[in-house]
């Protein structure tokens, strides 16, 4: 007989960056990372895990079975608008490993982000999904009750990297 799975979403610690990058790697979305070393993802994600950890502004989650690894996890960031009547919550990153894709582990993650945002007293939560990705294809965020907002453009001005 199986053991049964207890999903349990806890705050990202430094124990928690060689499975994020496990996460992301498998992925191969990202170019970036496709041409680093497993050494540089991980020493990456440590450092930006540390600074994301630093004060309050920040939150990342993760989810894990059973007291293992992580095999999702959850980035946002709370912004003060002075337009809004509290906070946005921005959700940066959402990535499940694909072979735990479908047992609503993505759909736990963001309801854990929304009761933090509204004990934070957010107005709302943004997040940006690539209209090639699979969930926006399958109408997942919508499914969830969420609303494309078609009369915003989304700009970005890339930099150049001056780090390491």
């Amino acid at each position: 007989m199986s053991e049964k799975k207890e999903l349990t979403i806890r705050p990202a610690t430094v124990d928690d960056v060689k499975a994020i990058s496990v996460i992301l790697r498998e992925l191969g979305w990202f170019g970036h990372i496709n041409e680093e070393s497993k050494v540089k993802t991980k020493e990456r994600i440590a450092r930006h895990l540390e600074l994301c950890n630093a004060d309050k502004s920040h939150t990342i989650l993760v989810a894990e079975e059973n007291d293992d690894e992580a095999i999702g996890y959850i980035a946002v960031h709370w912004s003060p608008y002075l337009i809004l009547a509290g906070p946005e919550g921005f959700i940066s990153e959402l990535f499940v490993r694909e072979s735990e894709r479908g047992r609503g582990i993505g759909p736990k993650l963001l309801e854990e982000v929304k009761k933090q945002a509204i004990e934070r007293g957010c107005s709302r939560l943004m997040l940006l999904n690539g209209r090639n990705q699979p969930s926006y294809k399958m109408g997942f965020y919508k499914k969830l009750g969420w609303t494309e907002r078609k009369e915003m453009a989304n700009y970005i001005l890339p930099l150049p990297y001056l780090g390491d």
